[in-house]
């Protein structure tokens, strides 16, 4: 049985993203896994001066079931590809 009260397992990620020659944006870094969406927002905000479009997102997940919620931006810069 699982204790509700226990904080369900966070999937934080931050990726940032160049852009090709013919313009197609492309990962250039990550996506990697953050311990903390306070570390994820300043790992972002410090690439964001280095490439075309930064994002670190999180969500609430539990890879042994497969159970992902919705994805929260915790932050955002310049360029990048819509989140599915």
């Amino acid at each position: 049985m699982s204790d509700p009260s226990q904080k369900k397992p966070k999937l934080i990620v931050v990726v940032a993203f160049d852009r090709a020659e013919d313009g197609e944006l492309f990962t250039a870094y990550g996506p990697t896994d953050q311990q903390s969406e306070d570390r994820a927002v300043r790992t972002a905000k410090a690439l964001a001066w280095q490439h075309v479009g930064v994002i670190a997102w999180s969500r609430d997940a539990d890879p042994a079931l497969g159970d992902y919620g919705p994805p929260t931006t915790l932050f955002v810069s310049g360029d990048v590809p819509d989140m599915e």
